[in-house]
Formats: structure tokens, sequence, C-alpha cells
């Protein structure tokens, strides 16, 4: 009868090899920390992203729970994360692409000042552009992207009045990356770097005279009870992403990874619609008008874009957007923009 023993101590001992010879995502619950937006830019954070990431093991079907900050929450600059990624602090972030722009200027590509009017042509452009600036961040910072999603047309918002684009020149404007403030300086005006959370005191304070961002943020950070007007001209489409590090990921296994990529799919194409929809209501909402359901009503004046505006905006890409940022894009990665021509070019029209 000894053998019985024997072979339960068998089989303990395969079953112990089996379960050792498993990677550890087959049997631990991970939990990855994630940066989000800042809370202050309103109703993309609130009513998506945060959403997602507090139901992250459902969205996604995998064992991981998430322990979602937005920055202005962590003490951390928007201008700061992929430093902190690449320490390996974070292992998701939802990435500001402009305000990173000066440690990676590779993925400024996905967003040239006048290379994406509107949401359709911003689509194109992303998709376009989505694999190098993926490499790039890879082999840079350790980090994967996800996807690629638009908070929407940045526009001017000023405290003084404007009846068309060339107002503000002589006037101090609020950017937020080089590539804008290049076409700002070419319109006459000064450009000033002031964060998103800090703009609102700024244009109180005369420190600028006018602002640009989407028309949903500035509702809902306020700056309409301190400007005057809005110009509904998109400059660019304020495209953002979702990158994990590269740790992270390989803890997943191959059906983990697709799971995962396909969830990001699944929230980044609901931005991509969600932002369309309150960037024509947030026009309506700082104006005063109906119909207004995602923003409180303000009485800004809206100016007409005239033709001569837009044009204006379309042709920064190859007088200004562009060869700034070659300039300084094949500096850090050599053959940066001959990529950028090969691949968005073509969608924009541009030889």
């Amino acid at each position: 009868m000894s053998y019985r023993p024997r072979f339960k101590s068998f089989a303990v001992v395969a079953a112990l090899t089996v379960t050792l010879a498993l990677p550890a995502h087959a049997q631990d619950r991970l939990k990855f920390k994630i940066i989000g937006q800042p809370l202050a830019t309103g109703l993309i954070q609130k009513n998506k992203e945060q959403p997602f990431f507090e139901n992250f093991a459902a969205r996604t079907g995998l064992p991981i729970d998430a322990d979602y900050k937005p920055i202005d929450t962590l003490g951390i600059k928007d201008t700061e994360q992929l430093r902190v990624m690449k320490a390996g602090l974070f292992d998701i972030v939802s990435l500001r692409v402009s305000q990173n722009s000066r440690d990676e200027p590779t993925i400024l590509g996905l967003d040239l000042v006048g290379a994406s009017p509107d949401y359709a042509t911003g689509r194109k452009v992303a998709a376009a552009y989505f694999q190098t600036a993926d490499e790039r961040l890879q082999k840079q910072f350790n980090v994967k992207l996800l996807g690629v999603w638009p908070f929407g047309p940045q526009i001017l918002f000023c405290k003084k009045p404007i009846s068309k684009l060339a107002d503000i020149k002589g006037m101090k404007v609020r950017v937020y990356d080089q590539n804008l403030a290049k076409f700002i300086e070419l319109v006459g005006a000064t450009p000033v770097p002031v964060s998103f959370a800090d703009t609102h005191q700024s244009l109180s304070l005369g420190v600028v005279d006018c602002a640009i961002t989407g028309p949903s943020s500035a509702n809902s950070a306020g700056w309409p009870e301190v400007t005057t007007h809005q110009l509904p001209l998109g400059f660019q489409l304020a495209l953002n992403g979702y990158a994990i590090s590269l740790k992270a990921w390989n803890q997943l296994s191959p059906d983990q990874q697709v799971k995962l990529k396909s969830a990001f799919d699944g929230l980044t194409n609901e931005i991509w619609q969600y932002s369309e929809e309150l960037f024509q209501d947030a026009l309506n909402c700082n104006a005063g008008k109906d119909p207004c359901t995602t923003g409180k009503k303000f009485k800004l004046v809206n100016v007409p874009v005239s033709p001569a505006d837009g044009e204006l905006v379309r042709s920064a890409v190859t007088k200004v957007s562009l060869p700034t940022w070659a300039e300084i894009c094949d500096k850090s990665n050599p053959g940066c923009s001959q990529k950028w021509r090969a691949q968005v070019a073509p969608v924009l029209g541009l030889k």
C-alpha cells in the first residue's frame, strides 16, 4: 500500500511544477498605477476616461485593478509624463502629446498646427502616424502607445475685442507648445507658455490677453468668466494618447494584450465621438445659445471665422509648423520629418 503516498507526492510535485511554470499573469491579480488627464480639463476626463479606469477589470476583461489619479492631484507637471513613465513610477499614462513634445519632438507629428482642421482629417492623420509615434516611444521611453484621441479643435479666447485673427497682433497669447508659439508669432502676437491650470488666473490678472484651448475645456475651467470673445478657428486638434510601460505590457500574455488593446480601441473611439458632440455644444454654451446641454451658459461674443483665416491656418503646415517642427525633430531623431512627409503629407494632399 506504500505506493499510494508516493503517488500522492508525485501528483503534488507535478502540480507544483506546472504552477511554477505558469507566468505570473496567469496566477496573480495585477495593479496598475495610472496618470489621468487633469481634472480641470473637464468632461472627457470626467465622463469617459475616469469611469473607464474605475471599472478597468470589467472594461478590459482582465484581472487588473487600476489605481487612477488625475495628474493635477499628483504634484507632477503634465510636461513630465514621459520622464516618470521611463523611471517606472507609473504603468499607464493619459499622455498629453503637445505638453510632452519637448522631451520627444517626434510625437508632435500627430498634431502640427493646421494639419487637422477637423475631426475627419484628424482621424486620418492619427492613423497614418500612429506606428511611427509608437515605435519612437518604445525605443526612447519604454512605453507603448495604445490609442490616440482628441480633445477637439483648439480655438481662441480673448479678453479684448477681436473680429478676425489678425486683431491679436501685439497681444500676449497663452500657448502650450512650440509649434503653436511659432504660428502665433507669425500672426504678430507674443506667445506665452502657461499651463492649463494657471490660465484662468493669467487671463484674470492680464498676464495674457488671449488663450487657446478647446471650448468644452474652457467652459469647464471658467475661462468665459475672464474673457469676452471666442473665435472658433481650430489651430490643432489637441490629440492625446494612452500609453503603457513595456514592463506592464510584458506582464500580460498575448491574449491579454489583445484584450487590453481592444478595450483601449473602444475607449478612444468613444472619445472621438464624444469630443465632436461636446465641441458644438460648448460653443453654444459659451455664447449663451441653445442647445446647451453639457456646460454652463456664458455670454461670449462668437466671432465668425472668415475664409481667409481658415486658409491662413491651413497654410501654416507648409509655412510654419512643418519647417519649425522638422528642424527640432530631425536633430533628436534623424529622418523624423522624412517619415512624416511619407506618411502624413499624402493624407493632407501635400507634396
